[in-house]
């Protein structure tokens, strides 16, 4: 579904953006679903679980802690969603193999590359309330993303 998240905001006042220089790195640009949060830094234990279980069109947003130092999503992780059927990743943090990223059919926003990966320390949350571009996220949130930025709302903006 192709929508634009300008429009949206305009109609959903309640809409709330989030602020963060994000780049794009899937080859899906719009993209939206259901919130699923993840709570971590350095480490993407959480990620790599959520992303072998099935996604029915969910989005992981993910509270990296804005570090770029460790990657928190590659290929092979994305490459694992893209099979299980998630809708895209925001990741307020850093990832890795952008060349092969931009070929998977994933929507994936972060705010940058970094080719180390993560340590495996086990460590994070998941489904907790995430403060991520100065906006609260809620796993059950909505999410829309397009090259315009990432809006969250506490009701669909559009038909399920």
């Amino acid at each position: 579904m192709v929508f634009s998240t300008p429009d949206l905001a305009d109609s959903a006042p309640d809409a709330r953006a989030v602020l963060h220089p994000w780049q794009d790195y899937g080859a899906v640009t719009c993209f939206s679903g259901v919130a699923v949060t993840v709570k971590c830094f350095e480490d993407n234990s959480l990620v790599k679980e959520l992303v072998q279980q099935p996604g029915n069109g969910r989005v992981i947003v993910v509270d990296g802690g804005c570090s770029l130092r460790r990657a928190l999503l590659g290929d092979q992780l994305a490459a694992k969603a893209v099979e299980n059927g998630w809708s895209g990743l925001v990741i307020a943090g850093a990832v890795r193999d952008v060349e092969i990223l931009e070929t998977l059919e994933l929507g994936i926003k972060a705010l940058g590359s970094c080719p180390q990966k993560t340590d495996k320390r086990g460590e994070g949350q998941l489904n907790v309330s995430i403060e991520v571009g100065g906006t609260t996220v809620c796993s059950g949130d909505y999410i829309y993303a397009d090259r315009n930025g990432v809006l969250v709302s506490a009701e669909p903006l559009l038909p399920l």
